[in-house]
Protein backbone atom coordinates (compact mmCIF):
# COMPACT_ATOMS: atom_id res chain seq x y z
CA UNK A 1 0.00 0.00 0.00
CA UNK A 2 1.52 3.33 -0.45
CA UNK A 3 2.31 5.39 2.00
CA UNK A 4 0.41 8.64 2.58
CA UNK A 5 2.18 10.77 5.32
CA UNK A 6 5.55 12.45 5.11
CA UNK A 7 7.56 11.14 7.60
CA UNK A 8 10.50 9.68 7.52
CA UNK A 9 10.59 5.75 5.90
CA UNK A 10 11.58 3.10 7.96
CA UNK A 11 13.01 0.86 5.73
CA UNK A 12 13.21 0.12 1.98
CA UNK A 13 10.19 0.24 0.03
CA UNK A 14 9.22 -3.46 -1.48
CA UNK A 15 10.76 -1.82 -4.64
CA UNK A 16 13.43 -0.99 -2.93
CA UNK A 17 14.40 -4.19 -1.95
CA UNK A 18 13.39 -6.13 -4.96
CA UNK A 19 15.97 -3.70 -6.98
CA UNK A 20 18.90 -4.59 -4.28
CA UNK A 21 18.59 -8.01 -4.29
CA UNK A 22 17.79 -8.33 -8.21
CA UNK A 23 21.21 -6.54 -9.08
CA UNK A 24 23.38 -8.04 -5.65
CA UNK A 25 25.31 -11.37 -6.47
CA UNK A 26 22.71 -13.57 -5.61
CA UNK A 27 21.92 -17.65 -6.57
CA UNK A 28 19.41 -17.37 -8.82
CA UNK A 29 17.55 -20.68 -11.49
CA UNK A 30 16.00 -20.20 -14.25
CA UNK A 31 12.61 -22.72 -14.42
CA UNK A 32 10.68 -23.19 -17.76
CA UNK A 33 7.76 -25.92 -18.01
CA UNK A 34 9.26 -29.01 -19.40
CA UNK A 35 12.38 -29.03 -18.04
CA UNK A 36 14.65 -28.91 -14.94
CA UNK A 37 15.37 -25.56 -13.20
CA UNK A 38 18.88 -24.67 -14.19
CA UNK A 39 21.33 -22.69 -12.36
CA UNK A 40 22.22 -19.08 -13.74
CA UNK A 41 25.70 -17.83 -13.54
CA UNK A 42 24.80 -14.40 -14.44
CA UNK A 43 21.10 -12.77 -14.19
CA UNK A 44 21.42 -8.46 -15.29
CA UNK A 45 18.33 -6.29 -14.64
CA UNK A 46 18.24 -4.09 -17.61
CA UNK A 47 16.34 -0.32 -17.37
CA UNK A 48 13.70 -1.60 -20.20
CA UNK A 49 12.49 -4.29 -17.98
CA UNK A 50 14.30 -7.41 -19.10
CA UNK A 51 16.69 -9.70 -17.50
CA UNK A 52 19.96 -11.20 -19.24
CA UNK A 53 20.58 -14.32 -18.16
CA UNK A 54 23.55 -16.65 -18.65
CA UNK A 55 22.95 -20.39 -18.51
CA UNK A 56 25.01 -23.76 -20.04
CA UNK A 57 24.47 -23.83 -23.89
CA UNK A 58 23.15 -27.49 -23.60
CA UNK A 59 20.79 -26.84 -21.25
CA UNK A 60 17.23 -27.39 -21.66
CA UNK A 61 16.04 -23.87 -20.97
CA UNK A 62 18.18 -22.63 -23.63
CA UNK A 63 16.94 -25.28 -26.48
CA UNK A 64 13.24 -24.27 -25.59
CA UNK A 65 13.86 -20.52 -25.53
CA UNK A 66 15.52 -21.11 -29.38
CA UNK A 67 12.08 -23.69 -30.56
CA UNK A 68 9.97 -20.62 -28.99
CA UNK A 69 11.08 -18.47 -31.64
CA UNK A 70 10.30 -14.26 -31.71
CA UNK A 71 7.05 -15.11 -29.21
CA UNK A 72 9.35 -16.24 -26.34
CA UNK A 73 7.79 -19.06 -23.86
CA UNK A 74 6.77 -18.44 -19.90
CA UNK A 75 9.56 -19.02 -17.24
CA UNK A 76 10.20 -17.73 -13.89
CA UNK A 77 13.88 -16.54 -12.17
CA UNK A 78 14.17 -17.07 -8.70
CA UNK A 79 16.69 -15.28 -6.82
CA UNK A 80 17.68 -16.24 -3.22
CA UNK A 81 19.35 -13.58 -1.22
CA UNK A 82 21.71 -15.40 1.32
CA UNK A 83 23.33 -13.52 4.49
CA UNK A 84 27.35 -13.68 4.16
CA UNK A 85 27.67 -14.76 7.59
CA UNK A 86 27.05 -18.64 9.05
CA UNK A 87 23.53 -18.32 10.05
CA UNK A 88 20.98 -21.33 10.88
CA UNK A 89 18.69 -20.59 8.22
CA UNK A 90 21.11 -18.42 5.53
CA UNK A 91 18.22 -17.21 3.49
CA UNK A 92 16.91 -13.79 3.84
CA UNK A 93 14.49 -12.86 1.01
CA UNK A 94 13.34 -14.92 -1.95
CA UNK A 95 12.54 -12.95 -5.65
CA UNK A 96 10.31 -14.64 -7.98
CA UNK A 97 10.76 -12.20 -11.39
CA UNK A 98 8.33 -13.74 -14.31
CA UNK A 99 8.14 -13.39 -17.71
CA UNK A 100 8.65 -14.15 -21.23
CA UNK A 101 11.77 -16.17 -22.52
CA UNK A 102 13.86 -15.75 -25.69
CA UNK A 103 17.05 -16.93 -26.85
CA UNK A 104 19.46 -14.32 -28.45
CA UNK A 105 21.10 -14.36 -31.94
CA UNK A 106 25.10 -14.83 -32.04
CA UNK A 107 25.34 -10.71 -33.31
CA UNK A 108 23.10 -9.54 -30.86
CA UNK A 109 24.42 -12.00 -27.95
CA UNK A 110 27.70 -9.99 -28.96
CA UNK A 111 26.14 -6.74 -28.58
CA UNK A 112 24.48 -7.54 -25.58
CA UNK A 113 27.55 -9.02 -23.96
CA UNK A 114 29.00 -5.97 -24.70
CA UNK A 115 26.51 -4.07 -23.07
CA UNK A 116 26.14 -5.72 -19.86
CA UNK A 117 29.91 -5.99 -19.29
CA UNK A 118 30.05 -1.88 -19.54
CA UNK A 119 27.94 -1.76 -15.90
CA UNK A 120 28.51 -5.24 -14.63
CA UNK A 121 31.93 -6.83 -15.94
CA UNK A 122 30.81 -10.39 -14.60
CA UNK A 123 33.27 -13.13 -15.41
CA UNK A 124 30.74 -15.26 -16.39
CA UNK A 125 30.45 -13.28 -19.68
CA UNK A 126 33.74 -14.40 -20.76
CA UNK A 127 32.26 -17.99 -21.25
CA UNK A 128 29.18 -16.63 -23.57
CA UNK A 129 29.87 -18.17 -26.98
CA UNK A 130 32.19 -20.71 -25.04
CA UNK A 131 29.52 -23.20 -23.34
CA UNK A 132 27.28 -20.22 -21.81
CA UNK A 133 24.51 -18.75 -23.50
CA UNK A 134 22.41 -15.48 -23.05
CA UNK A 135 19.01 -15.83 -22.72
CA UNK A 136 16.43 -12.71 -22.25
CA UNK A 137 13.62 -12.62 -19.93
CA UNK A 138 10.86 -9.91 -20.87
CA UNK A 139 9.87 -8.81 -16.73
CA UNK A 140 6.08 -8.83 -16.53
CA UNK A 141 5.29 -9.64 -12.75
CA UNK A 142 8.15 -9.51 -9.20
CA UNK A 143 7.66 -10.90 -6.04
CA UNK A 144 9.66 -10.90 -2.69
CA UNK A 145 9.27 -12.80 0.37
CA UNK A 146 10.82 -12.78 3.41
CA UNK A 147 10.02 -13.57 6.78
CA UNK A 148 7.63 -10.23 7.20
CA UNK A 149 5.50 -11.98 4.09
CA UNK A 150 5.31 -11.54 0.58
CA UNK A 151 4.60 -8.66 -1.52
CA UNK A 152 4.34 -7.61 -5.50
CA UNK A 153 5.18 -4.64 -7.24
CA UNK A 154 4.99 -3.14 -10.67
CA UNK A 155 7.61 -3.73 -13.04
CA UNK A 156 7.41 -0.10 -13.73
CA UNK A 157 7.76 0.84 -10.10
CA UNK A 158 10.80 -1.87 -9.62
CA UNK A 159 12.40 -0.12 -12.58
CA UNK A 160 11.92 3.54 -10.60
CA UNK A 161 13.65 2.01 -7.82
CA UNK A 162 17.16 2.72 -6.41
CA UNK A 163 18.99 0.21 -5.44
CA UNK A 164 21.07 0.33 -1.48
CA UNK A 165 24.01 2.23 -2.06
CA UNK A 166 25.15 -0.47 0.29
CA UNK A 167 24.46 -3.52 -1.46
CA UNK A 168 28.30 -3.55 -2.97
CA UNK A 169 30.02 -3.93 0.61
CA UNK A 170 27.21 -5.36 3.16
CA UNK A 171 28.57 -8.04 3.06
CA UNK A 172 32.19 -6.97 3.55
CA UNK A 173 30.66 -5.02 6.82
CA UNK A 174 28.22 -7.73 7.92
CA UNK A 175 31.49 -10.22 8.51
CA UNK A 176 33.26 -7.44 9.84
CA UNK A 177 30.53 -6.48 12.24
CA UNK A 178 30.04 -10.26 13.26
CA UNK A 179 33.61 -11.24 13.45
CA UNK A 180 34.65 -8.33 15.29
CA UNK A 181 32.43 -6.45 16.83
CA UNK A 182 29.96 -8.75 19.21
CA UNK A 183 30.07 -5.98 21.50
CA UNK A 184 28.50 -3.61 19.56
CA UNK A 185 25.54 -6.39 18.50
CA UNK A 186 25.45 -6.79 22.06
CA UNK A 187 24.48 -3.29 23.00
CA UNK A 188 22.17 -2.94 19.30
CA UNK A 189 20.34 -6.12 20.88
CA UNK A 190 20.05 -4.76 24.19
CA UNK A 191 17.39 -1.91 22.27
CA UNK A 192 15.03 -4.85 21.53
CA UNK A 193 12.50 -5.55 24.14
CA UNK A 194 13.45 -8.32 26.67
CA UNK A 195 10.50 -10.66 25.03
CA UNK A 196 12.50 -11.04 21.86
CA UNK A 197 16.01 -11.20 23.56
CA UNK A 198 15.12 -15.13 23.66
CA UNK A 199 18.76 -16.25 21.85
CA UNK A 200 21.52 -15.47 20.01
CA UNK A 201 21.27 -12.00 18.00
CA UNK A 202 23.29 -11.58 14.91
CA UNK A 203 23.63 -8.94 12.26
CA UNK A 204 21.45 -10.03 9.32
CA UNK A 205 21.39 -6.81 7.07
CA UNK A 206 22.45 -3.24 6.86
CA UNK A 207 20.91 -0.40 4.24
CA UNK A 208 20.73 3.01 4.33
CA UNK A 209 17.49 2.75 6.44
CA UNK A 210 18.86 0.68 9.25
CA UNK A 211 20.22 -2.22 10.30
CA UNK A 212 18.49 -5.94 10.43
CA UNK A 213 19.07 -8.60 13.16
CA UNK A 214 18.72 -12.12 13.59
CA UNK A 215 16.91 -13.69 16.42
CA UNK A 216 17.77 -17.59 16.69
CA UNK A 217 15.46 -18.38 19.14
CA UNK A 218 14.34 -22.16 20.12
CA UNK A 219 11.10 -21.83 19.05
CA UNK A 220 12.50 -20.14 15.60
CA UNK A 221 14.16 -17.59 13.93
CA UNK A 222 12.91 -14.11 13.70
CA UNK A 223 14.15 -11.17 12.30
CA UNK A 224 14.54 -7.18 13.64
CA UNK A 225 14.65 -4.05 12.46
CA UNK A 226 16.56 -0.97 14.15
CA UNK A 227 16.16 2.07 11.85
CA UNK A 228 18.45 4.84 11.93
CA UNK A 229 17.45 8.59 12.99
CA UNK A 230 17.31 9.39 9.11
CA UNK A 231 18.08 7.55 5.98
CA UNK A 232 22.37 7.74 5.37
CA UNK A 233 24.50 7.63 1.91
CA UNK A 234 27.65 7.30 2.51
CA UNK A 235 30.16 5.24 5.63
CA UNK A 236 30.61 7.96 7.64
CA UNK A 237 27.02 8.56 7.84
CA UNK A 238 26.59 4.85 8.67
CA UNK A 239 29.25 4.93 11.54
CA UNK A 240 27.63 7.71 12.80
CA UNK A 241 24.32 6.27 12.66
CA UNK A 242 25.54 2.70 14.64
CA UNK A 243 27.05 5.04 17.01
CA UNK A 244 23.47 7.38 17.65
CA UNK A 245 21.69 4.01 17.61
CA UNK A 246 23.60 2.37 20.47
CA UNK A 247 24.12 5.72 22.48
CA UNK A 248 27.84 6.04 21.20
CA UNK A 249 29.57 4.28 23.62
CA UNK A 250 32.52 3.73 21.13
CA UNK A 251 34.37 6.80 19.41
CA UNK A 252 36.08 5.33 16.09
CA UNK A 253 32.88 3.34 14.57
CA UNK A 254 33.14 0.18 13.22
CA UNK A 255 36.75 0.05 12.35
CA UNK A 256 38.70 -3.02 12.02
CA UNK A 257 40.94 -4.13 15.28
CA UNK A 258 44.48 -4.27 14.39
Amino acid sequence: MPRTTTTAPTGPSTAEQLRSTTTAAADAVLAVAGSDPVVTSLHHLHDDGTVVVVVPTDCAAAALAWQSGTGGLPAVLEITDHAPIALRDPVRALVWLRGSLTAVSGHDERLLTDTVATTNPHPALLDVGHGAALLRLHLESAVVADTTGAAAVTVDDLLAAAPDPFRDVETEWLQHLDEDHADLVALLARRLPSSLRTGPVRPLGIDRYGIRLRIEADGGDRDVRLDFAEPVEDALGLNRALRILVGCPFVNGMQRRR
